[in-house]
């Protein structure tokens, strides 16, 4: 019978000068192996027979002594030849059945799958592991079919948790010290996680093998740096009076702290969203080039990164800075501006949310429905919401499926804003009709938004429900002012009522705005 296999650490050798440089790849392995790597899987696509049965006697007699697995790549008679655990077999080796046919059941056999209909014939065709990806861009693989990225690898994680299959999952491409712990946190999805992760160059091209692999195993088994401020299970459905209760407090934050507020937005917007922070009590920078942010991350603010202008340069520098404010466990609100409108956009947004964290996602209704996996969005003309004949419910659903899916807190704005960070969802009824005849009203409820995360980042749904409100209730009143024509008249009065208020909650004198609140949880059963 099979003994249980730990995946946790697998290590795939590479024995191209690019990679192993002049090391003896024994050498390697063994320093790997005394690092804490869990599996081997011994892969060499270039030598000749002989030399690789030679090769894979050596490395089996070492991981034995440490009672790890050795696993072949491809092929099944130099595993036989050796008599090693199994073989690990990719889309274009042997078959599945041909090999379990001849190794056995007790082998173990591990086939690569970037896709779900080839997990789906692994799985049924009895794999004992899979080797999903490739996750990241990398150059040991030549024949790389698609990158599939963090969102691809959560999607296979949920259709083998759907299905119920006993199957275990390993990610492989491009995973090192610097990405393994997003990886495994961020990919969990419905209480299925991976097993393991797949490293190649990290370890094969290490100076010091064993440290290397000494600190993968630990951050396999460690949440990354922003993890421990995601919104936790008992914050995520409280009654709205329960919220309401926070918010002067928030605001008050706010106005203490002066949080820095790093936007990453287009010139049309700039200046409206440093208005905006300055009105609610935050400090604005606008900062489109990523090299800064590292800095910028630790002055303990909040990174905005509205995604108005794609282009490649500009995407490259969202990346960048949303690893640094990663990295320092700072907040991170995002606005997948047009996200449904164009095929570079959805692609954006699919790097984007699988380059790195975001603690808030903010966008309207075809916005989020395209940041949603697998899902059809609505077709946008532009940056505007498009038609949809959604219900309440059925939109709310959705945004509740992002939000457990990504561990963040989702804001689907409309003449209902939503709000939820995947337990329950909060209708808030306040806003004007204003807000959406002045360009950049939407981009700049981020701003709000950020400056209130990281204001109060210990209860990020709440923060977020203070931000929107906030937002709202002020254009509501701005709106409302006698001095008030028509949208031009509306801009400057919106300023002034953001201001207002957030001085009214510092004096303690905001009850009255705060009646205004209109939050009621949306009924989904």
């Amino acid at each position: 019978m099979q003994r249980e296999v730990d995946y946790s650490l697998y290590l795939v050798t590479d024995s191209t000068p690019a990679i192993l440089g002049n090391a003896d790849i024994c050498n390697v392995v063994e320093r790997a192996l005394k690092g804490g790597v869990t599996c081997v899987q011994y892969r060499d696509k270039t030598s000749d027979t002989g030399v690789l049965v030679a090769t894979a006697r050596k490395l089996h007699q070492i991981t034995k002594r440490y009672n790890v697995p050795l696993l072949v790549n491809d092929r099944v008679d130099v595993a036989l030849a050796v008599g090693c655990e199994g073989v690990h077999i990719g889309q274009d080796d042997v078959d599945l059945a041909t090999a379990r046919r001849i190794l056995g059941n007790d082998a173990i056999i591990g086939v690569t799958a970037s896709n779900i209909a080839e997990v789906e014939a692994a799985a049924k065709g009895g794999a004992d592991y899979l080797g999903v990806g490739t996750v990241f861009a990398t150059p040991t693989k030549e024949n790389t079919k698609s990158i599939i990225g963090v969102e691809g690898v959560q999607e296979i994680l949920l259709k083998i948790a759907a299905e119920g299959w006993p199957v275990k999952t390993v990610c492989i491409g491009g995973i090192n010290a610097s990405n393994v712990s997003r990886v495994m946190w961020q990919s969990t999805g419905k209480g299925k996680s991976l097993d393991g992760v797949a490293v190649v160059s990290a370890i094969m091209a290490a100076q010091d093998p064993e440290a290397a692999s000494k600190e993968l195993a630990q951050l396999v088994k460690s949440p990354p740096a922003f993890a421990k401020a995601a919104v936790m299970p008992g914050q995520q459905s409280r009654s709205p009076n329960e919220l309401l209760s926070l918010i002067p407090y928030i605001i008050k934050a706010v106005d203490s702290k002066k949080p820095l507020s790093h936007n990453m937005t287009n010139l049309v917007v700039q200046n409206f969203a440093a208005n905006v922070a300055l009105s609610v009590g935050a400090s604005p920078i606008m900062a489109n080039y990523g090299e800064e942010a590292k800095d910028l991350a630790g002055l303990g603010g909040a990174l905005v990164i509205n995604m108005g202008t794609v282009t490649p340069e500009g995407l490259t520098n969202y990346l960048k800075a949303l690893k640094a404010y990663n990295d320092a466990g700072q907040p991170v609100v995002y606005d997948p501006v047009g996200a449904g409108a164009t095929a570079v956009r959805r692609s954006a947004v699919r790097s984007i949310l699988g380059g790195g964290y975001v603690d808030v996602i903010k966008g309207n209704q075809s916005e989020i429905l395209a940041c949603l996996p697998g899902r059809p969005s609505i077709q946008q003309r532009g940056v505007d919401s498009g038609s949809s004949d959604a219900s309440q419910k059925d939109l709310a659903l959705a945004a509740r499926e992002l939000a457990q899916l990504r561990r963040s807190v989702v804001v689907m704005t409309g003449k209902t804003d939503l709000v939820t960070a995947g337990g329950a969802v909060y209708a808030v009824d306040n806003g004007h009709e204003y807000l959406g005849m002045v360009t950049g009203t939407g981009c700049c409820l981020g701003t709000t938004i950020s400056a209130t995360v990281a204001a109060h980042p210990k209860d990020k749904l709440a923060a977020t429900v203070a931000g929107v409100l906030l937002y709202s209730i002020a254009a509501g009143t701005a709106a409302a002012r006698d001095d008030v024509k028509g949208p031009g008249t509306f801009v400057p009065a919106f300023l002034d009522e953001l201001y207002n208020t957030r001085v009214a909650a510092v004096k303690g004198s905001g009850e009255a705005w705060l009646k205004k609140a209109n939050v009621s949880v949306v009924a989904l059963d």
